[in-house]
Parts: structure tokens; sequence; C-alpha cells
């Protein structure tokens, strides 16, 4: 039976996902703000994590940041207002969120291959399966546009390496890097939103001023 903690402080949202949830076979477990969350995680083996954004005490992104300083669980964000389709926004449908579970645990039955597998590329909870095009952030699969695919392959096939905006656009958009100061922030912004749990302080791809970007190496 999977576990699968619920960190939210409304408690009639905990107890409306308890209810449906645990109907489907799941042991629930329930906390009311990100910290209580990462102490339920030090004494229980959590299969997934539904984390509430805004919570007092300490809010989910911080929380969802520090687990994964040990921890490689899915964590599915529950927010007032979302573009991204790994997030659930609120008011949810329940049916929802029990598709959403769902999907995220057989993904993670499947395992992820080795680091060292042929076209598999990984770096902290980010990981790409270049065969199948495919990228995982935080255990949770996200959709990238060709060009962005592009731009984070480059970076994690260099960790740690500082790639210019002249760089980028050349191996990428296969021209001489003409306007590339202006092209190449605007997908690195756009591809910070769909793989770092907080954009505005990016913990994969960083920005080294003057010189470019680099994916960092110890994430």
């Amino acid at each position: 039976m999977e576990t699968i903690l619920i960190c939210d402080d409304e408690s009639d949202i905990r107890r409306i996902l308890n209810i449906y949830l645990s109907g489907e076979g799941y042991r629930i477990l329930e906390a009311e703000d990100g910290q209580r969350a990462l102490e339920v995680m030090e004494s229980e083996s959590v299969q997934l994590v539904l984390m509430d954004i805004m919570m007092p005490v300490m809010d989910g992104v911080e929380a969802t940041r520090r687990m994964r300083e040990t921890s490689s669980v899915p964590v599915i964000l529950l927010t007032a207002k979302s573009e991204d389709a790994d997030n659930i926004t609120k008011p949810f449908n329940p049916l929802e969120v029990i598709a959403r579970v769902r999907a995220q645990l057989r993904r993670a039955s499947w395992g992820a291959p080795p680091a060292d597998e042929p076209g598999h590329l990984r770096c902290g909870g980010l990981e790409m399966d270049d065969n199948a095009k495919r990228v995982t952030a935080e255990g949770a699969e996200v959709s990238l546009t060709p060009t962005e695919y592009d731009i984070l392959k480059l970076l994690m096939e260099r960790p740690g390496h500082v790639l210019s905006t002249a760089e980028l656009y050349r191996s990428v958009w296969n021209e001489p890097p003409q306007g590339a100061e202006n092209v190449v922030p605007v997908h690195i912004r756009h591809l910070r939103e769909k793989i770092e749990i907080d954009p505005a302080n990016p913990r994969y791809i960083k920005v080294v001023w003057g010189k470019g970007y680099k994916l960092e190496a110890e994430s």
C-alpha cells in the first residue's frame, strides 16, 4: 500500500483529499504546514506528497526544496493559480487529483534508467532521457518546446560549465549569434518556469553575470 502525505493548512482540503484517496486504497498522512511535512518525512516512508504552496510557518516551495536535499519522492503542488500542467489548481476536481496521483506513482514505480545509460542525463532532481525525448523535474514530467529541450540538453551535457549566450544560440539555432543576448534569456526564463520549483530563485540554471549560463553541477 502506497503512502501519500497531504500537506495543506486548510483542514477541509486535507479531509476531502483524505476521503477520496483513502477510498482508492492509499494510506494517508497529513501535515498542516511545510515544517510538519518535513518532520513526517523523517519518520515515515512516503511515496508521494500533495503539497500546498501558500502556507504559514513554511510554504510549499521551501518545504519541497528541503525535501529534495534528501529525497526524490514525487511532489504534486496544490496552488490557487497555475499554468503548469504538473501542478493542480484550486479549486480542484478530486477525480483529477486521483488521476494525477496514479500517474505519478506509476512513473515512480517504473524507476529511472541508470545515470550512465546512453542518452540519459541527470542532475539532482532533473533527469533527461534523450532516447525518449523525456524530461522530468522532481519526479514530474515536464513538457518542453524543441528549443527549450535543446538548450537544457546542452547545459546538462556540461554541468558546471558556463555557456555564453552566443554559444547557446549558435548550437541551438545554427545561426550567427546576432541578437542572442535578447533571444536566449527569454527561452531560459520559460525553461526555468517549467523545471524550477521557484523560478525567481533557480536551483538548476544559474546565470554567471557577463559570462552566460550554467547548470549547477551539485543540485
